[in-house]
C-alpha cells in the first residue's frame, strides 16, 4: 500500500538554507557559470554543486539534491531580475544581478 500513495513535496527552502546556497554559489560563481574557452567541465561542476549540496543539508530542513539546489538558484536568479526590472521600471534587458543586495528581504 506504501507504493500507491502520492509523493509528498519537500519542505520550502528556510532562510539559512537560502543563504548558503547564495553564499556558495556565489563562491564558486566563476566555475560554475564562466564562458568562453577556460570554463568548466561537467564533471567539475558536478562535483563543486556536491560540495554545495553538502554545505546546504546541515542547515536543511530536509535533505536536499542537487537538482533541488539548482532550481532554487534559478528560481532566485529570476525573481532577483523581475525585482530589478520593477525597480528600473524599464523592464529592458536586465543589468547583471547583484544577487547579495536584492535578495536581502
Amino acid at each position: 500500500m506504501a507504493e500507491d500513495s502520492p509523493k509528498r513535496r519537500k519542505a520550502n527552502f528556510n532562510e539559512a538554507e537560502t543563504e548558503v546556497l547564495i553564499e556558495q554559489v556565489l563562491k564558486h560563481e566563476q566555475l560554475l557559470f564562466a564562458a568562453g574557452p577556460g570554463r568548466a567541465s561537467a564533471g567539475q561542476k558536478r562535483k563543486v554543486w556536491e560540495l554545495i549540496r553538502h554545505k546546504v543539508n546541515p542547515v536543511a530542513a530536509c535533505p536536499r539534491d542537487v537538482e533541488d539546489l539548482k532550481k532554487r538558484w534559478r528560481d532566485l536568479k529570476r525573481r532577483d531580475r523581475s525585482k530589478l526590472c520593477r525597480v528600473s521600471q524599464g523592464c529592458g534587458p536586465p543589468a547583471p544581478p547583484a544577487l547579495g543586495l536584492l535578495l536581502a528581504p
